[in-house]
């Protein structure tokens, strides 16, 4: 539940009541955001176009006396969720204007157009407003920092796709004049994968064959589960058992349902895993190594 407090600004009196614009009154859960994004968005683009009729603005381009830049989305790092993960992710951008900022909003978002509900794929708020701090070298100037807290349980579900998500900021100066960037930064979130392996028989000759079965999942964030995960390339990797260095023995890739299986000779007691790299929607996952005794 988000909570709204009203911003007074002393210099010129002018109170912003909660900003009292149609963002404040959409804000009052976390299910709303599609709505809260496409209301400030399309709030924003009709106070430009009123302030300047001749003009044709796009949410895309930047609207308003606020210009917000240098967004990064946790640390340019992936966001990888699983089914059940709760996850603080932080998103620092800078908004510039002479008019001062009063209040900005931040919304991770997938889709084509934030002005409409029907073309956002998904989107995600935060709790609390984002707090923004005024250089103490250059006017107008503010660093400012937005946490978005994901519930993967309930907030991915049935809500946008794994893979890029844009950051969008919209604010408010201090005449409560809106503004608006549709992308100022990209974040990756991930849905996070799991590995199994079992290498037998256990123990082995030397220079007979073992066999290593695994499968493959990752997280359906629609049903709360794990599913197989097929088609993927995943590599085998083994170290002796007086080593902590793993080295890739072969590729292979996952089957029906995320299986994996694969052969090779006995060669000295150690430990078999099978490892799978992060792709475009996927977080890296590496299985449990399981000990075989070769002798």
């Amino acid at each position: 539940m988000r909570i709204r407090v009203a911003a007074t600004v002393l210099s010129g009196a002018v109170v912003l009541s909660a900003l009292a614009v149609p963002v404040a009154a959409q804000a009052a859960s976390r299910p709303s955001v599609k709505a809260q994004l496409s209301s400030f968005s399309a709030h924003s683009v009709s106070a430009a176009h009123a302030a300047n009729s001749a003009q044709t603005v796009r949410p895309k381009d930047g609207i308003g006396t606020i210009t917000f830049s240098k967004g990064v989305v946790n640390g340019g790092k992936d966001i990888v969720l699983g089914t059940t993960t709760n996850k603080s992710v932080t998103a620092t951008y800078t908004a510039t204007s002479s008019s001062g900022v009063a209040l900005t909003e931040a919304f991770l978002w997938q889709g084509t157009d934030p002005s409409s509900t029907d073309t956002i794929t998904g989107a995600l708020g935060t709790d609390d407003d984002p707090v923004c701090t005024e250089s103490t070298t250059q006017t107008g100037v503010y660093s400012c920092k937005a946490v978005f807290n994901i519930h993967a349980a309930t907030d991915m579900k049935n809500n946008g796709a794994a893979g890029t998500w844009k950051l969008a900021i919209g604010g408010y100066d201090l005449s409560a004049s809106a503004s608006f960037d549709d992308n100022i930064g990209t974040g990756k979130i991930k849905k996070a994968s799991k590995l199994t392996a079992d290498a037998t028989p256990e123990p082995v000759k030397k220079g007979k064959t073992i066999t290593v079965t695994g499968k493959l999942t990752r997280a359906n964030w629609n049903t709360g589960t794990y599913s197989g995960y097929a088609s993927q390339k995943v590599q085998l990797q083994y170290r002796k058992k007086s080593s902590t260095t793993y080295t890739t023995l072969k590729t292979i890739t996952a089957g029906t349902g995320g299986a994996l299986k694969t052969t090779v000779k006995a060669t000295a007691d150690g430990y078999y895993r099978f490892s799978f790299t992060t792709n475009a929607t996927t977080g890296a996952s590496t299985a449990t190594g399981d000990y075989v005794d070769v002798r």
